[in-house]
């Protein structure tokens, strides 16, 4: 499995005090240096962490892959035609939330989503679609086009170390072989930490990990490159 590093929440650290520090570029050089195979950001509508010129700069500066989470919204769509990212991933977006709360609902709305993944693909731009490990939608994914689905592992964190750790955990398996025997490649994300990574190895052929808040947490105490290297060594 290869592991994407995503640096969201330097930004948010940087914008608690609206200045320059931690620098976001940096964050990211340090965690390719260190074994991260790609860099996520999240634009969100209220650029409450990442911001535009972030995104930027990034696209020009990194040696691996950009890939950059956002809604299914016309601002973002033109955002990511004009930078070209290696890849996107399509989430839900509220407001209020104060991190993604489910993945996206792409079996309600399969026309729109099918619409929006055409101009990107056609710029030869890698799409993914950030779903909630069920069978409704992960053959909606594969109708709408979408080469990847990262599975929302939310569920599984919250419930590992409990009695329905097992339950929410065949589900991510479950729909990883069905969404592989329909053609699409799977990634993962969401509340994965150094505790509960370890069973990702249990599912076959997952493709990348997408992995934030406890990295940069970890790198508190240890600094960036050893918290990178850690949870690198724990998911190859």
């Amino acid at each position: 499995m290869l592991l994407g590093v995503n640096i969201d929440h330097v930004a948010t650290l940087r914008n608690a005090r609206g200045g320059v520090e931690p620098d976001t570029i940096k964050a990211a050089e340090i965690c390719e240096l260190n074994g991260a195979t790609s860099i996520t950001t999240h634009l969100r509508e209220d650029r409450r962490h990442i911001k535009d010129n972030d995104v930027k700069t990034l696209i020009h500066t990194l040696r691996t892959n950009l890939n950059l989470e956002m809604a299914v919204t016309d601002e973002m769509q033109k955002i990511a035609l004009e930078i070209k990212p290696h890849s996107v991933c399509l989430v839900p977006e509220k407001r209020q939330e104060i991190t993604t709360e489910g993945g996206l609902d792409v079996a309600g709305q399969i026309d729109k989503i099918t619409d929006f993944i055409k101009p990107l693909k056609e710029a030869g731009i890698l799409v993914s679609l950030f779903i909630d490990p069920t069978e409704e939608q992960v053959k909606a994914s594969a109708k709408s086009g979408a080469q990847f689905i990262e599975m929302h592992t939310g569920q599984y964190s919250e419930k590992f170390g409990t009695n329905e750790e097992e339950k929410e955990f065949l589900k991510l398996k479950n729909s990883a072989a069905l969404a592989q025997s329909l053609g699409l490649k799977v990634n993962a994300g969401h509340g994965l930490n150094y505790n509960n990574v370890h069973r990702m190895h249990e599912i076959p052929d997952l493709y990348e990990l997408n992995i934030g808040h406890s990295i940069i947490s970890r790198a508190i105490f240890v600094g960036l490159p050893q918290a990178v290297q850690e949870m690198k060594d724990l998911v190859k």
